[in-house]
């Protein structure tokens, strides 16, 4: 962290209370950047569908985008942290429910709208999709190898086609 700031460890500690609390506001940092970064995607969409596409579209660069920052900040915390910092645990858990309910926000507007089926189930689906979404990048990660999130982005792509579109 010294080199990537510049400054000593006593100026970055100093505006912490403890190590846990830098840990902490690192997490939210790079959720931020994330979270900034899919909501722009979304935000450019008007139907559900295309939210839905954009979702997958940023995924599809995101193993270059994780290669280069060092993996998946939701993924590596939650990993790093489970039995050793339930703080920082709950927050990643935290981030991941809300990009779940993002998800199935975006379905439960294209059931509203018409554009997906009456009785897709939302809760379901969007839990489907974040865990695919998840488990590609780890696979990705794991393995160096970007074919992972591009079939399971295809996979989910050609699923809400045949399936859940009206």
């Amino acid at each position: 962290m010294t080199s990537a700031t510049g400054l000593t460890k006593g100026a970055i500690y100093g505006n912490f209370s403890n190590k846990e609390q830098l840990a902490v506001e690192a997490f939210k940092y790079n959720v931020r950047i994330l979270l900034k970064e899919i909501s722009a995607a979304v935000n450019k969409a008007n139907r559900a569908i295309d939210k839905l596409f954009a979702i997958t579209n940023y995924y599809r660069g995101y193993y270059d985008i994780t290669k280069s920052t060092g993996g998946c900040p939701i993924l590596n915390v939650g990993n790093d942290t489970r039995h050793i910092n339930p703080t920082l645990f709950r927050m990643v858990r935290l981030t991941a429910k809300k990009l779940e309910h993002s998800i199935a926000d975006i379905i439960f507007e294209g059931v509203e709208n018409r554009e997906f089926k009456k009785n897709t189930d939302i809760q379901k689906l969007a839990k489907n999709i974040y865990s695919m979404i998840e488990g590609s990048v780890f696979m990705s990660i794991t393995h160096g190898d970007r074919s992972y999130i591009l079939m399971m982005t295809d996979h989910i792509e050609s699923h809400i086609k045949e399936h859940i579109l009206q």
